[in-house]
């Protein structure tokens, strides 16, 4: 039997007590990850590793662990706003914490569990999937809204598997939410099967690689935690994540790589109080002097941003909704000059039903950043429909990584440069895998890279028809698709 299995199942079962005294995945997972750091903290102060995290002494484990009652809870609310106030990795976990436990007796049986395991010595692999799947399920608690923050694992290793990360090289996302692009990055690099890391190799993982910007507090310290459990970075190091929105400003430094899945609202705006005394919104446009157009499509401005993150040899994968493959306007000199500038080499069009979020038809952008020239850099784009006659739904058919192994075999990591089409106009009309050229897709109306080829079968095999149920969850997500696209027309004729 797994020997961590009862710490798991203990975990799991706590979670459940608490979600019948209304306490959400959500709450649950922040309170468990105040917790554990609180406890690791008090392992690592010990021998052998005898170290300072910088948790003054009225606040270490010890003190919750002495406490009961209305006491305990008074303490564990004044502890957490205190280190809210601190530096570095501490402070960044603690920020805006408050207590979601109002009964002190469920309060101090969780300090209890928490308190019955060695979490410094747990492998980094079993700390991580306790937390991972607790970051799904509170992902799957759609009412929450957690979801936006989580990719589908699946698609993340996918398209990690396609980017091949090296050892001594940056990794960075401009909107980690709970860091799925790191933990996958980190296990592809530290898998013996791709590198065998000496130890400097090993030390620049867990220290140099990650950089990451997330700017609501609870998803930032869900992604420090994860990350941490997972072995990346130190528990009395700073931050590796920004809480400043990467919009705003250029990039303080370049990386090699950046994986990311940027939030799917589309118009980017601010509130603010009037003369009046009412509450406005306003429009926010960046005014950004390295971006190519000046937009307030949220999507445009991170694909733009993300192309100011590349070193001239870094190379991107950035999840965009369909919106940016059509859109016109700021839309299409982007697109022209992404087609330009940088070697946009692949698309993979995703299905609707396998992200959290509902109504999202997504798809995943690779290009690779180049030196100026006075010549395109894309001579072709290769896309690979996965989207056409294909029927996910997050509860009985969700997204598998076996979904895509055919993707990440025509994309031909080892060589980009040696693919071959599985489409072909007479012999397999079905293939999902070709080729356009840069004269080809520049030709197009507003230079849109929104292609299809495959004929959509439901509209001609009668008998081939999805089961009546993942018909109706698809005709769900479509309605959600409109109704959101509905609603930025709506914002853009409001606003002046």
């Amino acid at each position: 039997m797994n020997p961590t299995a009862p710490i798991i199942s203990k975990v799991w079962s706590f979670c459940t007590t608490l979600r019948d005294d209304g306490v959400s995945y959500g709450d649950y997972l922040e309170q468990l990850t105040y917790l554990i750091f609180l406890k690791m903290a008090d392992e690592y102060a010990g021998p052998p590793y005898n170290r300072d995290v910088g948790i003054p002494p009225e606040y270490r484990w010890p003190t919750l662990r002495a406490k009961r009652g209305a006491e305990l809870e008074v303490h564990y609310v004044e502890l957490l706003r205190k280190l809210g106030t601190r530096r570095g990795m501490l402070g960044q976990i603690f920020t805006k914490a408050q207590n979601k436990i109002q009964d002190p007796a469920k309060l101090y049986r969780l300090i209890d569990m928490v308190n019955s395991t060695r979490w410094a010595t747990m492998g980094a692999d079993v700390k991580g999937d306790i937390y991972e799947g607790l970051l799904e399920r509170n992902a799957e608690d759609t009412k929450s809204g957690a979801g936006q923050y989580f990719t589908p694992r699946p698609l993340i290793r996918a398209m990690v598997e396609c980017v091949r990360p090296e050892p001594l090289k940056t990794i960075a996302d401009p909107a980690c939410g709970t860091g799925g692009f790191f933990l996958a990055a980190y296990d592809f690099i530290n898998n013996q099967a791709n590198y065998k890391l000496d130890k400097a190799q090993k030390a620049f993982l867990k220290n140099q690689t990650f950089h990451g910007n997330e700017i609501v507090a609870s998803a930032r310290r869900l992604c420090l935690m994860n990350m941490f459990l997972h072995n990346i970075g130190e528990i009395d190091g700073e931050s590796p994540i920004s809480p400043n929105d990467a919009l705003v400003a250029p990039p303080p430094r370049s990386f090699d790589y950046v994986l990311a899945n940027p939030p799917f609202g589309k118009k980017s705006s601010m509130s603010f109080t009037n003369e009046e005394g009412e509450q406005e919104t306003d429009e926010l446009t960046y005014n950004r002097q390295d971006f190519w157009a000046t937009t307030s499509n949220k999507q445009l401005n991170f694909v733009q941003h993300i192309r100011t993150m590349l070193k001239i040899t870094g190379r991107a994968a950035v999840v965009v909704p369909d919106n940016v493959l059509f859109e016109g306007g700021a839309g299409e000199t982007i697109r022209r000059k992404l087609l330009e500038n940088t070697d946009l080499h692949t698309i993979l069009r995703l299905p609707t039903g396998i992200f959290y979020a509902h109504g999202v038809k997504a798809n995943v952008l690779f290009f690779d950043n180049r030196e100026a020239s006075p010549h395109p850099w894309t001579k072709e784009v290769w896309y690979y429909d996965y989207r056409t006659n294909i029927h996910h739904t997050l509860k009985k058919k969700p997204l598998g990584y076996g979904d895509l192994v055919e993707f990440v075999q025509c994309y031909h990591p080892a060589n980009r440069h040696q693919r071959t089409p599985t489409w072909d106009a007479a012999n397999n009309p079905e293939g999902r895998w070709r080729s356009y050229s840069y004269q080809e897709l520049i030709a197009r109306d507003k230079t849109s890279l929104d292609l299809f080829w495959l004929k959509d079968k439901s509209l001609t095999d009668l008998d081939n028809l999805p089961e009546p149920d993942e018909l109706a969850e698809e005709i769900i997500e479509n309605l959600e698709a409109g109704l959101n696209s509905f609603r930025q027309v709506l914002a853009g004729l409001k606003t002046p």
